[in-house]
């Protein structure tokens, strides 16, 4: 558990760090969108209501906490299923990932009202619209983490 502790520590940190300092280290939140390496990446400020690509944003005020409840929900469910049946020391730093950007992203929804994202990256001649942010990283990087880390003969459920 503590590796799992330790890892949600290091991305809620790296997670909230970062949105400060782009937001008012950089000034993107007056700036709103700066080149860093053009074309692949690019700091465009966005204020993310809804879910992943902006889904089911602009909804009620209760879709807010709503997200931050069921986020609090997910992160319990994966402290629980570490605590009964990660044994890898890699499915508890994907755990702790996981939980640390959950809890990230909840923090933004109930301080800003929306989730901070800045991230832009694009390539090849495609010009990616969305932006996302580090909490996300570890969201899906833990996902992908505990898919190859868990060990098999545990049960998730």
């Amino acid at each position: 558990m503590r590796l799992l502790s330790l890892s949600a520590v290091i991305w809620f940190l790296l997670d909230q760090g970062s949105k400060y300092g782009v937001l008012y280290g950089l000034n993107l939140i007056e700036r709103g969108q700066m080149e860093v390496l053009p074309p692949l990446l690019n700091f465009r400020l966005g204020w993310n209501t809804g879910i992943n690509f902006g889904l089911f944003s602009g909804g009620p005020e209760v879709t807010r906490y709503g997200l931050v409840v069921l986020a609090l929900v997910i992160c319990g469910w994966i402290i629980w299923w570490a605590k009964t049946g990660l044994t890898r020391p890699m499915a508890l730093v994907a755990a702790g990932a996981m939980v640390g950007g959950a809890l990230g992203n909840s923090l933004d929804r109930l301080v800003q009202g929306a989730v901070i994202d800045f991230l832009n990256v694009s390539c090849c001649g495609i010009d990616n619209p969305f932006a996302f942010n580090i909490a996300d990283i570890g969201i899906i990087g833990g996902a992908i983490g505990l898919l190859i880390f868990a060990d098999s003969r545990q049960k998730a459920v």
